[in-house]
């Protein structure tokens, strides 16, 4: 095991998962949101609402803002997650879904958010391990989280 930066574990296998649980991972590093990824993601995405793309009229609405999108935010938990969880000799990650997804606080434009998280539960599965995460995504500068999750992984051997 090695923890180097704080808040990193870095395993050499995923078997080593299974001694980990109840782990604090992260802080990741602070990642900008902005209102050209927001765009971005309306374009992926077809989800052009104006709160999030429309500046202009999202300023004399609720949040004086535009806001990103809630899965704007679920999307942005997979690569802060690797930061913070590091395993090697796997040949593959899976993402297996996600449970008790919650926006507690809007993103507000511009903003900065970055991920804890806490391993909650491993276990053998055929080819590899099967892993919950419990995990926050953390949003500079506001009492309440943007996203609160438990992610599940299968890292394949």
């Amino acid at each position: 095991m090695n923890t180097d930066p704080p808040g990193r574990l870095i395993l050499d296998r995923p078997q080593e998962l299974l001694d980990h649980i109840g782990f604090g991972l992260g802080p990741s590093s602070w990642y900008t949101v902005e209102q050209s990824a927001v765009d971005a993601f309306a374009d992926a995405t077809a989800d052009r609402q104006w709160i999030h793309v429309d500046p202009e009229r999202a300023a004399k609405g609720p949040f004086g803002t535009t806001i990103a999108h809630g899965y704007m935010s679920v999307g942005l938990i997979t690569p802060l997650f690797s930061e913070v969880l590091v395993v090697h000799d796997q040949s593959m990650i899976v993402n297996y879904g996600m449970e008790r997804v919650r926006f507690p606080a809007p993103v507000l434009l511009p903003a900065r958010v970055r991920l804890t998280g806490t391993i909650a539960h491993a276990e053998p599965v055929a080819r590899g391990i099967h892993l919950a995460s419990d995990v926050i995504l953390e949003l500079e500068g506001s009492a309440k989280p943007a996203c609160v999750a438990r992610v599940l992984y299968r890292y394949l051997t």
